[in-house]
């Protein structure tokens, strides 16, 4: 059954994050966001596992053990954070001029003492560029986070603040932003609509790792434990699988997306894995993939991927990787869904004809920081849960696609920028979904079951897709949304709005006199 989304953070929580952020943002001074963006996180990221180890260390003491040892912490996955790295030295040498120093050197021994982490870490602070007076005075606000707060609820609101961060240095680099960060909206659409419960999550390219973090959270909120899924992932830039590593230890979660970056395409580092679920975002129409070197690959079930265009290659990667009843879900540019070039129409037609297509829903623009342009979602699902179908616990729906146009959906939350409402709109999608799949939901729209909406969904036919050529552009089958009759006829109207018509010339000429009026009296007569 499909649940309302995650509770938004309380207002305290907010205002801090917004608080420090600005306070941030202002000692940034002349340096670039994408290189800002390392120095903040990795000092989040710092007194995260600092205040983790503090906590343990505390306990232990209490229980009167030995809160030096090393293996107390390594039994309950605790980070070994040794003497020289733990924040209170730290803060107490904020405002020492070998500051960089001292963080470097804490930075270093953690990496030592925990081998997970070595190379994730950033050890650039005692470089001349960096403003030590102003790297002391972002420590002070840091050392302000949760203060007052039990440790635990100190480490939420870092994770918390760690997020936040990561949403807004994407913001911030625009279009370099949208290579480590999946916005929020997207992410949550996903995840409501694949409901990840139980078993292995997979991402090839996971970015900062925030379909991870998503999915466990759904997991906690829908009473399950954090062990109930296993995280895999693997992402090609260094500095952004540094990003995910963090993001995912300050978070708490245990993942394998390898020892370093990886390019997926031509060093899979899961080959023998089957996913239960597949949630991506990959790179928009990524032409130098290197796709004229993996001609003959063996995931290439349905066709060779064009060298100029990986789009393709990204859809049968992610197909290869589910088992029998996982599902996808992924995120590409609106093209994907109707390109006849170099073979795409071919291979988009054999994947709907082998049933792998169960629903496409379009995306409204200026959901990305990355791109102003639509894109759309594709949900793809191995042997279309025939297990569930069989117990009759879903609906079946071979041979059938739902098609959802979601563009109307969202609001502007700044002059470039869109988000979809958690009940609003994600909500009223992800029910739409589920009610098609033959699950109880709670939208007013499908409380009775699935029903055809115009203009926003519809439930199409193998015949339907093939007549339309296999474009799987949602706009082409859910059809025009239906408008109330205002009950004025043809002629009351356009009596009604020449009146108005007559009435705004009048004004309009009433105007320019005025003008020319104003003008005149000051040498500019027209």
């Amino acid at each position: 059954m499909a649940k309302a989304p995650s509770k938004k953070k309380t207002d305290t929580t907010t205002e801090l994050e917004q608080k420090l952020w600005a306070a941030a943002d202002k000692m940034r001074g002349h340096m670039d966001p994408a290189e800002y963006k390392h120095i903040a996180l990795g000092l989040i990221f710092l007194k995260y596992i600092s205040d983790a180890f503090e906590e343990k260390y505390e306990l232990i003491k209490k229980d009167g053990g030995e809160p030096e040892d090393r293996d107390e912490y390594i039994a309950d996955n605790i980070f070994w954070v040794p003497a020289k790295a733990r924040w209170s030295l730290i803060r107490g040498q904020a405002k020492a001029p070998t500051i960089g120093k001292v963080i470097d050197e804490a930075m270093h021994s953690i990496e030592v003492e925990n081998t997970e982490l070595k190379g994730v870490l950033p050890q650039n602070y005692a470089r001349q560029g960096l403003d030590k007076q102003r790297l002391g005075e972002l420590i002070d606000l840091i050392s302000s986070i949760g203060m007052g707060d039990s440790l635990s609820r100190s480490k939420d609101i870092l994770g918390q603040t760690y997020e936040y961060f990561l949403n807004r240095f994407a913001s911030a680099e625009g279009k370099g932003g949208g290579e480590f960060y999946t916005p929020q909206s997207v992410v949550g659409l996903l995840v409501e609509m694949l409901e990840p419960y139980k078993g292995r999550v997979y991402d090839p390219c996971c970015g900062s790792g925030g379909m991870f973090v998503q999915s466990e959270k759904f997991v906690e909120e829908h009473d399950g434990k954090r062990d109930d899924i296993s995280v895999y992932g693997q992402e090609s830039n260094h500095t952004t699988w540094r990003l995910c590593r963090m993001n995912l230890a300050i978070r708490g979660i245990s993942c394998n997306i390898g020892s370093t970056n990886a390019d997926t395409f031509h060093n899979d580092l899961h080959k023998d894995l089957q996913a239960d679920y597949v949630l991506a975002n990959p790179p928009f129409n990524i032409s130098d993939w290197g796709g004229e070197r993996l001609k003959d690959d063996v995931r290439w079930k349905y066709g060779v991927p064009p060298a100029n265009n990986a789009n393709f290659a990204w859809l049968q990667h992610i197909m290869h990787h589910l088992r029998p009843n996982g599902v996808a879900g992924v995120v590409l540019a609106n093209g994907s869904m109707s390109s006849n070039t170099s073979g795409e129409g071919e291979i988009r037609q054999k994947m709907v004809e082998g049933d792998w297509v169960d629903c496409m829903v379009a995306l409204p623009g200026q959901l990305f920081y990355s791109t102003q342009i639509p894109v759309c979602l594709w949900f793809l699902s191995k042997g279309r849960n025939n297990g569930l179908v069989a117990k009759g616990k879903l609906r079946d729906r071979r041979g059938e696609i739902l098609f959802i146009d979601a563009r109307k959906l969202g609001h502007m939350v700044d002059r470039t920028r869109r988000e979809f409402d958690p009940q609003k709109d994600i909500k009223y999608i992800a029910d739409a979904y589920h009610a098609w799949r033959g699950e109880k939901v709670t939208h007013e729209a499908f409380k009775k079951g699935y029903q055809d909406i115009a203009g926003f969904c519809k439930s199409a036919k193998l015949k339907d897709v093939q007549g339309h050529g296999f474009v799987l552009t949602p706009g082409r089958y859910v059809g025009t949304e239906e408008l109330e009759d205002d009950a004025e006829s043809f002629e009351e109207k356009m009596k009604r709005l020449t009146s108005q018509l007559e009435q705004q010339m009048s004004q309009s000429q009433t105007l320019d006199n005025e003008i020319k009026k104003q003008l005149a009296k000051v040498g500019y007569k027209l």
